[in-house]
């Protein structure tokens, strides 16, 4: 019997992140598994030498993300998130960017004011906005145009 569409797709997304690696110079292991609808990919090696597939504030590891999700679902109809992680960067970048739109929170709501944040990407944006979602004395929303892009905290309207 063969293997699922789910299989192969899972094995696309290791053989293209294996070949960037390896690209790279990069000696690391590629883990790809599925966890609750979404598939979830790491790096696993030497965190200095990860770094160069992270990237200036992730913008590497962001890039590499998107080129595995579009050839991993070329051509498929269903499609599934995909994270690609690499020596816990995502998790302390989470961690980090919270800790910003709490700050921004309560500067928004000391000075009853917009906070605009600094540009990030997109997937950095949605981390603050689900994060501050549950909040209700907080708004949150996006201005400006790419590479510029940002998110703005503010106090919620009445």
């Amino acid at each position: 019997m063969g293997a699922t569409q789910d299989e192969d797709t899972l094995d696309d997304i290791g053989e293209v992140l294996e070949t960037i690696a390896d690209a790279a110079g990069i000696d690391a292991e590629v883990e790809v598994q599925e966890r609750d609808g979404a598939i979830f990919a790491e790096y696993l090696g030497a965190g200095d030498d990860l770094a160069i597939l992270i990237g200036h504030h992730g913008q590497a590891l962001d890039a590499i993300q998107h080129l595995a999700h579009r050839i991993a679902f070329h051509g498929l109809d269903a499609r599934k998130p995909l994270t690609v992680e690499a020596a816990g960067y995502r998790a302390r970048r989470a961690e980090a960017l919270r800790a910003v739109a709490d700050q921004a929170a309560q500067a928004a709501l000391r000075d009853a004011r917009p906070v605009p944040l600094d540009p990030m990407s997109a997937q950095e944006r949605k981390v603050i906005h689900e994060y501050l979602k549950t909040r209700h004395d907080v708004e949150t929303y996006s201005e400006g145009q790419e590479p510029s892009r940002h998110l703005v905290v503010a106090p919620a309207g009445p």
